[in-house]
């Protein structure tokens, strides 16, 4: 095992290992050291509230609440930069806003730049950005995680083989082989600990051999030893590997405290102190801040920004805070700028043009994503409630509707039932699959790990066997059962129109969710839509108001219906409506309104159907995370 792993690292680093003494470093020395500057970040954000007393730049209504205030640093290779600060005090917005992570950069302003430059993909592709919440599937093993994060992100130079040594060296400087074959578990799924998920999420970052890493308060919810752990091991990827790392904490120990090589005190979005951990004490003390008692370091810091600095509960905290203030841009803010300015702007040269290319092709990422989501989506489509929960339908519906070969109202009620469960059944599954994955997708997408059309293909033609599976055996059961029509045609026809219908449901499902992306409001409007097309599907109401009858034009239910009944009936047909009286089949008022013609309408509206949801999802998915 330490051999695989000294081998992986040594083809992580495209090169070779440097020597430390007797052994090998566990870190590899990036290749691209990046020092980043930030100078004057403000950032602004607008809130519904009080619109009448503020109106923003664009002529819309709101008010306007900044976030960061002026906030100024740099961070040099090889350096630890901790952000600390009470919540809501601008941390994360900062580290966000650092990496390139905002969701709204208009109200951004100051300059951030990376070896002198503004971000750029190449750029992005050397940065790694580890979230507070670990946004990892949950059926997925420790192992499988990783390699699946290999596969996608690492150059395609590289063999599986190589990419898969590449994890093993990664779960061995983390820690990880002891539960490389747990799954990741989460919710209600048991896995992991707390502290190994996290490694895993930092393992996916640490895997391409980032240059610059951002992490958002890394040791939440750990405890004390497992989050020296995380910081001893961050702390090593500087030192030994050259590395710029910068992360927002929220109350670490004072152990943690002094193993950081520059913080950043935020109040208010205020900056009250920027410079080496070390010199913060004696800092504030020359300014009339001292602690009465020896106590951690990190907590008097987050007393003072959050205007506590003595015993007193009843001091004045909004003076305090301003105090700070004024004392870090008369003492400290000028030293900070003039550390910016003597920063040498080292601009790589290197092309953009090859490192704007995807690691691996398309065919390659839609495989890969295609294997992980098969993985990962089985639990879900194929579990023991899913299937009973069809399988009791099936056969209440088969009772109810035995042998009913010789009741032809009775089969278009059948027929009908069948087209409307189906049509609800396969919309409200889709619906959920963008909205729960959209964390996934943002973080993936912003690593640049795989392009938008190879995600959505994958899922696509992954759900296809999952989601075809169950409505095939409610039709095996429900037909036989119900005395449809004997003969295999008529089965499979039957089959194939059915399948086809579920599947148009199920782009309408993907559509709303992507659209949306609010599971209250998505299953809201598909209740509405399903029960709107349901109605107009021919079944329930015979006579309806002109202006209101092109509706079923665009239900997919009232197609799908049309061709189920010329499945079955023919205009010949005929079935005992009264004692001694033979009636044609054509007459029963559903059969009647729907029409057992125009089939190849039905069957070519029901086809674009199929490819205008999906599109419509997939044009909708392009506003989630990152486009370029």
């Amino acid at each position: 095992m330490m051999a695989t792993a000294a081998r992986a690292r040594d083809l992580l680093s495209h090169g070779t290992v440097e020597e430390e003494g007797q052994h090998r470093s566990i870190f590899i020395k990036t290749k691209q050291p990046i020092t980043l500057k930030f100078e004057q970040v403000m950032y602004k954000i607008r809130t519904g509230n009080d619109k009448k007393q503020h109106q923003g730049s664009d002529g819309g209504g709101g008010s306007e609440r900044t976030i960061l205030k002026g906030v100024s640093g740099v961070v040099l290779p090889g350096e630890m930069l901790a952000m600390l600060g009470p919540s809501g005090s601008g941390k994360t917005t900062l580290l966000s806003a650092l990496g390139g992570r905002l969701s709204n950069k208009r109200f951004l302003n100051g300059g951030i730049t990376y070896n002198g430059r503004s971000l750029s993909s190449s750029l992005k592709r050397n940065m790694g950005f580890v979230t507070q919440d670990d946004i990892l599937y949950p059926h997925l093993t420790v192992a499988e995680t990783l390699l699946y994060t290999a596969l996608l992100r690492l150059p395609g130079n590289l063999s599986r083989q190589e990419k898969a040594e590449h994890v093993e060296a990664v779960m061995q400087q983390l820690g990880l082989t002891v539960c490389c074959n747990c799954i990741i578990g989460g919710g209600l799924v048991r896995g992991v600990s707390g502290g190994e998920r996290k490694r895993v999420s930092i393992g996916q970052e640490i895997l391409v051999n980032p240059s610059l890493l951002f992490l958002d308060e890394p040791t939440s919810g750990l405890d004390s030893t497992t989050a020296q752990c995380i910081v001893s091991l961050l702390l090593s990827m500087t030192s030994e590997g050259g590395r710029t790392i910068v992360m927002t904490i929220h109350q670490p120990s004072s152990r943690l405290f002094y193993m950081f090589h520059k913080v950043l005190l935020l109040s208010d979005g205020y900056p009250l102190y920027s410079g080496k951990g070390s010199e913060a004490m004696a800092y504030f003390a020359s300014i009339g801040f001292a602690p009465s008692v020896p106590m951690n370091p990190a907590d008097f810091l987050l007393d003072l920004a959050n205007g506590v600095s003595s015993d007193d509960a009843q001091e004045n905290r909004s003076g305090v805070k301003e105090a700070l203030v004024s004392s870090y841009k008369s003492d400290l803010h000028a030293q900070v700028l003039q550390e910016l300015c003597q920063i040498d702007q080292h601009v790589n040269e290197e092309s953009d043009r090859k490192k704007s290319q995807w690691n691996t092709t398309w065919w390659e990422q839609f495989m890969i994503l295609l294997k992980r989501d098969m993985k990962e989506r089985k639990h879900v489509s194929f579990s023991g409630l899913k299937i009973a929960q069809v399988m009791a339908i099936a056969l209440l519906s088969g009772i109810l509707w035995w042998q009913s070969g010789g009741h032809a109202q009775d089969q278009v009620g059948l027929i009908f039932f069948c087209c409307s469960f189906w049509g609800f059944f396969a919309l409200f599954q889709a619906i959920f699959t963008f909205p729960q994955e959209r964390l996934v997708l943002t973080k993936e997408r912003a690593s640049r790990m795989y392009r938008l059309s190879s995600y959505f293909m994958s899922r696509i033609v992954g759900d296809l066997p999952m989601e075809l599976v169950l409505p095939t055996m409610f039709i095996i059961i429900v037909y036989w059962m119900g005395g449809l029509k004997p003969d295999a045609v008529s089965f499979f026809l039957t089959l194939l129109a059915m399948l086809l219908g579920v599947l148009v449901s199920q782009g309408l499902g993907l559509a709303l969710g992507a659209l949306v992306m609010d599971l209250k409001a998505a299953t809201t409007l598909a209740s509405v839509i399903m029960l709107t097309f349901m109605l107009a599907g021919g079944y329930f109401v015979q006579t309806v108001p002109a202006f209101i009858s092109w509706i079923k034009y665009i239900s997919f239910t009232f197609y799908v219906f049309k061709l189920q009944l010329a499945i079955q009936f023919s205009p010949s047909d005929t079935y005992q409506c009264a004692l001694n009286t033979a009636c044609k089949v054509e007459d029963i008022p559903s059969i009647k309104l729907v029409g057992l013609d125009h089939l190849k309408e039905a069957v070519i509206a029901l086809i674009l159907m199929l490819f205008i949801f999906r599109l419509t999802a997939y044009l909708a998915l392009t506003r989630v995370g990152v486009t370029c």
